[in-house]
């Protein structure tokens, strides 16, 4: 596993701006990880879970995970990129922007890299927007590009 970067305090973070971290380790995406992201969410489409229609009617020549599974990752591999200290803890505050570039053929290897675009001081701490880049394995062209939102409590 990758060793994180430990940032520490309100300091250690706004010096972080502009700088690019990673890649993180690869994590396969396997068809079971797939479906039971399917039944999490209810998004049955069968270009995620029909393997065999999906080899032959997909344009993708196989089954691809749910754009959304990709972004379900940020919690898995951005503890591997960074870790805050001096904070009593973060929450989650939400996304700025997301796009899905291309796709995720189940069997591939995806990893991350990010960069601390802005942070800003709030009540109680700092809200840190960091844009995450997934990458695929072999692909010229990112599978995810998300414009993450954290509030760094004191």
């Amino acid at each position: 596993m990758s060793t994180p970067i430990t940032v520490d305090g309100v300091e250690g973070v706004k010096s972080m701006v502009g700088k690019e971290v990673g890649p993180t380790d690869w994590v396969e995406v396997t068809q079971d990880m797939v479906n039971l992201f399917a039944d999490a969410t209810g998004d049955h489409q069968w270009i995620h879970v029909d393997v065999e229609r999906a080899k032959k009617e997909s344009p993708f020549g196989g089954p691809i995970a749910h754009g959304f599974l990709t972004l379900s990752l940020i919690p898995r591999f951005l503890p591997q990129l960074y870790t805050f200290t001096g904070f009593g803890m973060g929450v989650n505050y939400g996304l700025e922007k997301v796009r899905f570039p291309s796709p995720v053929p189940v069997g591939s290897k995806l990893r991350a890299k990010a960069s601390i675009d802005e942070v800003t001081d709030i009540k109680g701490g700092i809200q840190v927007l960091t844009t995450v880049t997934f990458e695929v394995e072999g692909s010229p062209k990112p599978a995810c590009v998300a414009a993450s939102v954290v509030r760094q409590l004191v």
